[in-house]
């Protein structure tokens, strides 16, 4: 299996591991995993910065696959098989959301006008 087939079955496989953290039975080892998978996808501090050419996107190519490739060996195998093509429902707690994306708006909006006072200086 070549790289392009592991990253579409990774992709594929990321509903089955939601549903399968969601179960109770899941070990706190694959949950732990998964919470550093999501982590190191959502965090603006990077092992590598960005800028550096080339260098800098290798933690988002390989370290996060690499993440969710031992999520999901972690899980037993009946609950993933369990878990493994269920329809996510997603709840209604997406509106929790809502006070965190207005905080990065407001914060963007605040750099913005730094920058601007700042060009005016």
């Amino acid at each position: 299996m070549n790289l392009k087939e592991r990253a579409r079955k990774l992709k594929k496989d990321i509903p089955t591991v939601f549903l399968c953290l969601k179960d109770r039975r899941t070990p706190v080892l694959a949950k732990l995993m998964a919470s550093l998978a999501v982590f190191q996808a959502l965090s603006p501090i990077d092992l590598i910065p960005d800028f550096i050419p080339v260098l800098g996107y290798l933690d988002d190519v390989i370290i996060l696959p690499f993440l969710i490739y031992l999520t999901v060996k972690l899980i037993p195998e009946d609950i993933w098989k369990e878990n493994r093509g269920k329809e996510i429902v997603l709840d209604k707690k997406w509106k929790y959301a809502i006070p965190i994306i207005v905080v990065w708006i407001l914060i963007i909006i605040l750099i913005i006008k730094l920058a601007n006072i700042r060009s005016r200086l």
